[in-house]
């Protein structure tokens, strides 16, 4: 079984160790990955894209120096490539037309204003992580563990 990648994406250390940490429940079948910044992300998705790494989730705070996070998982939603990848924006300075914008041009399924709640957030994670298992056609028993139960029911009666 290849473990599915989760990047994690904000300039702050500690409130990347923190989403880590909130994270640490999958990582029996995730690497929970960390950048702090839109440049070193973009440089480590080009790394795991050419080694054939199932990269499943972006979560990126939204104000960083030199590009935000909404320009990040833009650049990540219009390139094909990652077009299974979900995206989620987790952040505390997004204005209303920034919020706009991640929906409309990003594709962000979920926003997260900090501090956020960690049992909401995991759970996004799975419901985000069984979507992506069953549309990049993994076997699902080998990632049962880490998947949201209700979602895995859902895609099963599409069958």
């Amino acid at each position: 079984m290849q473990k599915l990648i989760v990047i994690c994406v904000d300039d702050q250390p500690e409130v990347l160790s923190a989403v880590s940490r909130d994270l640490a429940a999958l990582s029996s079948h995730c690497v929970i990955e960390e950048c702090q910044s839109a440049a070193e992300c973009l440089e480590l998705l080009d790394e795991l894209d050419a080694e054939g790494a199932p990269i499943a989730l972006v979560i990126s705070d939204h104000v960083m120096p030199a590009m935000t996070g909404v320009d990040l998982l833009t650049e990540v939603n219009s390139d094909e490539r990652f077009k299974q990848t979900h995206k989620f924006l987790l952040t505390g300075l997004a204005t209303h037309q920034d919020t706009i914008r991640a929906i409309n041009q990003a594709g962000i399924e979920q926003y997260f204003e900090k501090a956020w709640n960690p049992d909401e957030l995991v759970l996004e994670c799975k419901r985000a992580l069984t979507h992506f298992v069953f549309e990049t056609g993994l076997d699902y028993t080998e990632y049962q563990p880490i998947l949201d139960a209700e979602s895995v029911y859902i895609h099963l009666r599409k069958v």
